[in-house]
């Protein structure tokens, strides 16, 4: 009976008191029967601050937000303890639920959930068949939609909703559904996208390349191509109706490209391709829209692979109305404004809305409060990706020039006097590159910013409320006067020719002005 109550104080509080111990008379046989069990107890705990994360999760599972916690919150763990599911917490007062390689706390998915819940214990995570986030007042945020007996994670991040008691019953997996990274093993199919943590780029397969696209306006579809690499059908050759291709990372160190079989028809070297490396390997879509590989060294990732090594090829590398100098980095396209902080150009659109580029509209210029802007030339400039736009061929900068002014949806065009060719830009001006070749040439709108609009409304209200209140101090002073006049007949006079009637002059003045600066602030 004492060995069993110190059993479960020792597995409870998770600390030896040896003196205590020490007090209780056992048999050396009890103490080594005390030790292993012990041991076998606190090696269950593997998480801080509560319960063990679970080696899976059955139906009737509920976990909460706890408010102790301040990054993440374990529920979940694979058999080697390398990843974890749980919550997240975002900007501090929300929760994203998430996959985390352990170590070095790297999300490597989360849950497509739009808007984010709260970090509250209103909000839940239950498995009932489904994963579902929910709470009272939202309802459901985000579910699966499965009919499921458990919930696990692989030893390679791939969370699974299995049915029944085998591993290959999977009825849904993360691996289908990634963000903005793939790892090890993890195919990538045509009907999928890798999309950057801020919304801005994606990665998609097309028939026979991986593409990059910027989304730089509001319209539908995955936006500007800025990075294109095709299958070099070395080994195989892509062969029309046999299936699209899909993308393997691979752990020899290469991004492979593949149809139907296991000879891949293109393959993407990494740094470390075919070198042997002790840690797993992912590949991650940036922030900045560059495709970057990397490696666990058994303390930090070690980048392996960048698919566009040049900066000034990235699709916005200095920000709005930004000029890219290769080697020589950042400055304005206009020569006058000054880099901010963040080494970036701010647009005259941002300094007056306070908008951010994906923000501002890029619908019709020559619409009522968007007509009005001013243009910008700029000669020595190229767009950075201009292999993979579209053109026109034109005579003249003057005709690609005139044609983007007269189009209500076009920002600005750049213009080649060598090959006559005129891009056309739909979308607010990112960055451009600076050439040395003066006949490459940029014509750019930019429009009056909503902050101005603000300001003129704001100066037409005041002048309507300072008229109003002049009409008002004349119309009471007339009125007054006629007053005054009447009772001058009947001893009105008398007061003021002793000066008692200058008073409510003065008053009447002193209240109009109040009224005049009031309705300036």
């Amino acid at each position: 009976m004492a060995l069993k109550g110190w059993l479960i104080y020792i597995c409870m509080e998770r600390r030896l008191v040896v003196d205590s111990v020490a007090r209780v008379n056992l048999t050396q046989h009890s103490l080594l029967l005390l030790a292993v069990l012990f041991s076998l107890c606190s090696s269950s705990w593997r998480c801080c601050g509560g319960a063990a994360a679970a080696q899976e999760l059955l139906k009737g599972f509920k976990a909460t937000p706890d408010p102790s916690v301040s990054s993440f919150q374990s529920l979940l763990r694979d058999s080697t303890g390398n990843y974890s599911l749980g919550f997240l917490r975002v900007e501090k007062t929300h929760l994203a639920l998430a996959v985390v390689h352990v170590r070095s706390s790297e999300s490597l998915w989360t849950a497509k959930i739009n808007p984010l819940p709260r970090w509250s214990g209103g909000t839940e995570l239950l498995f009932n068949g489904s994963l579902v986030v929910s709470d009272p007042r939202s309802g459901v945020f985000w579910s699966t939609y499965t009919d499921g007996d458990r919930v696990w994670l692989s030893n390679t991040s791939n969370l699974q909703i299995l049915q029944g008691v085998s591993v290959d019953s999977v009825l849904w997996q993360s691996f289908d559904f990634p963000t903005n990274t793939l790892v090890e093993n993890q195919n990538f199919t045509s009907a999928m996208s890798l999309v950057s943590a801020n919304g801005l780029y994606s990665m998609r397969l097309g028939p026979d390349f991986i593409g990059l696209y910027a989304k730089f306006g509001h319209g539908s579809g995955p936006g500007q191509l800025y990075w294109k690499h095709t299958a070099l059908q070395a080994k195989a050759e892509i062969i029309n109706g046999q299936g699209p291709i899909y993308a393997t990372l691979k752990s020899d160190g290469y991004l492979g490209m593949y149809q139907n079989g296991s000879v891949p028809v293109d393959v993407q070297s990494f740094n470390s391709y075919q070198v042997f490396v002790t840690g797993v390997r992912r590949l991650r879509l940036e922030q900045d829209g560059n495709l970057k590989g990397y490696f666990w060294t058994g303390s930090s990732w070690a980048p392996d692979y960048t698919a566009i090594p040049d900066p000034c090829e990235l699709p916005n590398a200095c920000g709005s109305y930004g000029l890219c100098e290769p080697g020589k980095g950042c400055s304005c396209l206009d020569n006058a404004t000054a880099l901010t902080a963040s080494g970036t150009c701010t647009s005259p659109e941002n300094q007056d809305s306070g908008d951010s580029p994906e923000n501002q509209d890029s619908g019709d210029l020559c619409q009522a409060f968007q007509s009005k802007y001013k243009t910008l030339r700029k000669n020595g400039v190229e767009l950075p990706f201009k292999e993979l736009m579209g053109y026109v061929k034109m005579e003249s900068f003057e005709e690609c020039e005139s044609a983007c002014e007269v189009n209500c949806s076009c920002w600005g065009a750049v213009y080649s006097n060598t090959s006559g060719f005129c891009y056309t830009l739909e979308y607010p001006i990112g960055t451009l590159v600076r050439v040395m070749d003066e006949s490459k040439m940029g014509f750019f709108k930019v429009r009056e910013g909503a902050g101005r609009r603000k300001v003129r409304v704001g100066v037409w209200v005041g002048l309507g409320l300072l008229c109003g209140a002049i009409l008002v101090v004349g119309g009471v002073g007339v009125g007054w006067y006629k007053c005054r006049k009447e009772k001058r007949g009947v001893g009105g006079y008398g007061e003021e020719e002793i000066g008692i009637g200058v008073g409510p002059y003065k008053h009447l003045g002193a209240e109009s002005f109040r009224s005049i600066e009031l309705s300036k602030r």
